[in-house]
């Protein structure tokens, strides 16, 4: 008679805890984490094996599990924001961070980090100081402003502006200004959140001068002119200068507000790069009170930057809510620094990355796009290795009718599928991000800059290394 053979569980035979945890994979990591944790993490390792085995695979060993648990460890120390080769062709990418920080910015930045800095403590006087003086006077010589106010992000700014001068009262915009921005940024939920009422006037694509008028009342705050700085209406369209609504807005004493959006504070048709409505102009026209971002074209972090009339912006500096929306000394310290670099206008293009994106010719675009392509054409077996021409945006509600004439790299190796090689690249340290474009992988070299060029090449080499590898 045969002898019954006895079936055991596979996932029994998994190592415990215990031994699991003398490994030399986590007795490594003893010095940098507790034992809690260290456990915690083999608990998950020895959960997921369970599943596995129970479907079929194979029984891994402690040193395997120990391994998994000490990656999973590993990783909790590493900083989810990482370092990103941009190669979109979108300057202003809001997923990637927008305005790249001037080297300027960034020292400044290091500077109050590292330790303590006078954020408010006037050094002069050894008394309690304001951290918004430290903007002021450039904002005063640059722009040549009454006053100034700089809070976290421009949606702040407004919401601040229609909670401190319209609550409960009404404010006139133009129906064609409605906007909806990233993030679904509504300009009439922010209203009706503010406590402010808003006014419709005109049609989506006209809006007269007669239509603001006919709006006013004695319940009136404000007249809002909102940039829809991420769309364009064109044809039969027509809207109301500037100066118009400043001139009804006065004659009924009523402030006129410019939400811009972006931050351009002169024009830039001087670097060939089409016209956008700037700082200078709309306080040029009058406007009470004009409001931007700090990270779009003016080209440092992010802020809500508010700048006009006095009167105005001490009542917006005495409200509660302004303690919420404040910037912090990093921010500060970036912004003032950026500032700093606008009082040499002609070598912007040279200092400020957002600008040295916009500016840099066409024709250097594809010459570092070719360089890059001499150096990995015997490196690999290519479906694609070929300098393209491509069109860039600025982004973030900047130039939205606009493309930038520009250049990429076309790079796909032989044996990859596409999505595959977009993802190997794109969880590569630096990470890389391109676009798809007809079944290959494009790099736009108008958002790569010239010192990522080695960095650059190292990625994509070391990815084919491990494709052919794992081949």
């Amino acid at each position: 008679m045969k002898e019954a053979r006895v079936h055991i569980d596979p996932r029994r035979l998994l190592p415990s805890v215990d031994v699991v945890l003398q490994e030399d994979a986590l007795h490594v990591l003893r010095g940098t984490i507790s034992s809690d944790f260290l456990t915690a993490a083999v608990r998950r390792a020895l959960e997921t094996e369970r599943a596995r085995v129970a479907d079929g695979r194979p029984v891994p060993d402690a040193k395997k599990l120990a391994e998994m648990a000490a990656t999973e460890v590993r990783s909790w120390f590493e900083s989810r924001l990482q370092s990103v080769i941009n190669g979109t062709g979108i300057i202003l990418h809001t997923g990637l961070g927008r305005a790249p920080l001037a080297p300027e910015a960034q020292e400044a930045v290091h500077r109050v980090a590292q330790g303590y800095c006078n954020l408010e403590i006037d050094l002069q006087s050894g008394r309690r100081g304001e951290r918004q003086e430290i903007l002021l006077d450039d904002f005063q010589s640059l722009l040549g402003v009454e006053a100034a106010l700089v809070v976290n992000n421009n949606a702040a700014g407004v919401f601040l502006v229609l909670s401190v001068l319209a609550a409960k009262r009404e404010v006139i915009v133009s129906r064609g200004q409605l906007i909806e921005i990233g993030g679904s940024f509504r300009l009439p939920e922010i209203m009706n959140r503010s406590g402010a009422k808003l006014v419709e006037v005109g049609t989506t694509n006209k809006t007269r001068l007669t239509d603001y008028a006919n709006a006013i009342t004695s319940k009136t705050a404000l007249i809002l002119r909102a940039y829809p700085s991420n769309y364009k209406i064109e044809g039969f369209a027509e809207t109301v200068p500037l100066e118009d609504l400043v001139t009804l807005g006065r004659s009924h004493e009523i402030p006129v507000v410019d939400d811009l959006g972006g931050g351009l504070l002169w024009s830039w048709q001087h670097l060939g790069l089409p016209e956008e409505p700037t700082v200078a102009q709309s306080l040029g026209a009058g406007a009470d009170l004009v409001l931007f971002s700090g990270d779009k074209t003016l080209g440092g972090p992010q802020a809500g930057i508010i700048v006009g009339k006095e009167a105005l912006i001490a009542r917006l500096k005495r409200h509660p809510l302004l303690r919420v929306l404040r910037p912090d000394k990093l921010q500060i310290a970036a912004l003032s620094a950026t500032l700093k670099l606008f009082y040499d206008r002609e070598h912007l293009p040279e200092r400020l990355p957002t600008f040295e994106r916009l500016a840099e010719p066409v024709e250097s675009v594809r010459k570092r796009a070719d360089d890059l392509r001499r150096r990995l054409e015997s490196r690999a077996d290519w479906a694609a290795l070929e300098v393209v021409d491509t069109k860039a945006q600025t982004g973030s509600g900047t130039l939205p009718a606009e493309e930038l004439p520009s250049a990429g790299l076309a790079v796909f190796p032989r044996g990859w599928r596409p999505h595959a090689w977009a993802r190997q690249l794109r969880l590569s340290r630096p990470a890389v991000l391109g676009t798809l474009r007809d079944e290959r992988f494009v790099l736009d070299f108008r958002t790569i800059f010239p010192w990522q060029a080695d960095a650059l090449a190292s990625v994509i080499e070391k990815a084919l290394t491990k494709e052919r590898h794992e081949a």
